[in-house]
């Protein structure tokens, strides 16, 4: 059955709109509602990222297993072209049902986990897990670096939010801040090598930066 690519830009709205809810509304989340509500959005991505995987390898033989869409075009100046895409082939497609999978059952353990804490705080924590998924699933799927960048600031953030979630603990925020800094040291050769593949092959989007590489007279240190 060959669905509208765009009903897969739901894969990682749901998350997103799972930790709104219980970002916004953590007062009202009484009992284990907000760890409920939680599971469901990350089973939900689950279910259309295995709809994803049967429609890629249904492709007829002989094509590129790939899926790609733009929702909109994001940043356009000069030739520099950064668009809200998405793409989907054999290795994203591998980490999205790792990603949607794994991470149902994390959110599943989660609710047991953390069922002596305080109902906002168990808000608090699960707005913060599925955020983690939405930014997990940006870095994933995203068709360009400039959104796969934004992906990884949000692994980062969450990250960051989780490791010190209990901040009154001492030795918790420490370690949130360490995992915070390691990650901004990370962040500078990211941005670094996103300019250097921009002024080199006059490209971030995926599909044209992997057709740009097939160039043969391209010097394989670029390549490499």
């Amino acid at each position: 059955m060959i669905l509208n690519e765009n009903l897969y830009t739901l894969i990682p709205l749901i998350p997103l709109a799972g930790a709104a809810i219980n970002g916004l509304f953590w007062r009202k989340m009484a009992g284990n509602v907000s760890g409920y509500l939680a599971c469901a959005t990350v089973l939900a991505s689950f279910v259309l990222s295995v709809m994803a995987f049967f429609q890629l390898i249904g492709l007829p033989a002989g094509t590129e297993r790939v899926i790609h869409w733009t929702v909109y075009d994001w940043i356009a100046v000069g030739t520099f072209k950064a668009p809200l895409g998405f793409m989907l082939d054999p290795l994203s497609m591998t980490w999205l049902l790792i990603v949607t999978g794994v991470g149902f059952l994390i959110h599943v353990y989660s609710v047991g986990y953390m069922a002596h804490e305080e109902e906002y705080s168990r808000s608090r924590y699960f707005a913060y897990l599925n955020l983690f998924i939405f930014a997990m699933l940006m870095l994933v799927m995203g068709d360009n670096l400039l959104l796969m960048f934004l992906g990884w600031e949000g692994v980062g953030l969450c990250s960051y939010l989780l490791i010190s979630f209990f901040f009154d603990k001492n030795f918790c925020a420490e370690a949130g801040q360490k995992a915070f800094i390691v990650n901004r040291i990370g962040d500078v050769g990211f941005v670094l090598a996103t300019v250097w593949t921009f002024a080199t092959f006059g490209d971030i989007v995926f599909p044209g930066l992997f057709e740009a590489l097939k160039e043969p007279a391209l010097h394989p240190g670029s390549q490499t």
